[in-house]
């Protein structure tokens, strides 16, 4: 496991490579963020927003994609994995906020985790990057990032996101969502990592390490 000189290192290096992360979801709201990480479960961000940058523009708060109904939203969003579930879900949650929060975001999680396909992530998410809590929503990415590198191990997600609010340096904790998904989707990939390339590689405890980055199987 990581001691804590090198947690501290690793979030340093990283912020020096990235000052200020941000999710690749586009939205301009929490409204608009919530409705695409519904979306993007099992979905790059690059599909999701090739739907919501079109579908924002026609409607972009509760009452309005109420009004357009599963049908009118379909278009947008059918080439996006599970879109009928998803288009299902958007329609009951956009009624539970009118219904409920005067049409507004909860910014609690037992309220968020409420709302229909709203689970620990995606609370997470939301909270973090909408309203700026130190949440840390620990997707495929994160997990692998924070048990191959030593950072915070954990054989699930919740012990993984436990251990990650423990172990990251306060001052870090709530940009190092960003931070650890972006270096697990971009370097310290499932079958390819990036090692020779990597930023943070003196401070990993990956045991398969190779100059290529070649590893036998993912994590």
């Amino acid at each position: 496991m990581m001691n804590p000189k090198k947690r501290r290192a690793f979030f340093e290096q990283l912020k020096a490579n990235n000052p200020k992360p941000t999710t690749e979801l586009e939205y301009n709201s929490p409204f608009e963020l919530l409705i695409a990480v519904l979306l993007s479960a099992q979905a790059t961000d690059v599909s999701v927003n090739k739907g919501t940058s079109k579908l924002f523009k026609v409607a972009n708060t509760p009452q309005a994609l109420l009004d357009l109904g599963e049908k009118g939203v379909k278009p947008y969003i059918q080439h996006i994995g599970l879109f009928n579930s998803k288009g299902r879900h958007i329609q009951e949650t956009c009624r539970l906020l009118l219904d409920k929060h005067q049409g507004k975001v909860p910014q609690t999680r037992e309220e968020l985790e409420a709302l229909p396909g709203v689970g620990r992530k995606t609370a997470n998410v939301i909270l973090n990057t909408a309203f700026g809590q130190p949440t840390i929503a620990v997707d495929t990415h994160i997990f692998r990032v924070s048990n191959r590198t030593g950072l915070a191990p954990g054989k699930d997600v919740v012990k993984v996101e436990e251990q990650l609010l423990k172990r990251v340096p306060k001052e870090y904790l709530l940009d190092a969502h960003h931070w650890l998904i972006l270096h697990g989707r971009y370097t310290c990939k499932a079958r390819n990592p990036d090692c020779a390339q990597c930023i943070v590689e003196p401070l990993c405890s990956f045991k398969q390490k190779t100059g290529k980055g070649k590893v036998r199987g993912d994590i």
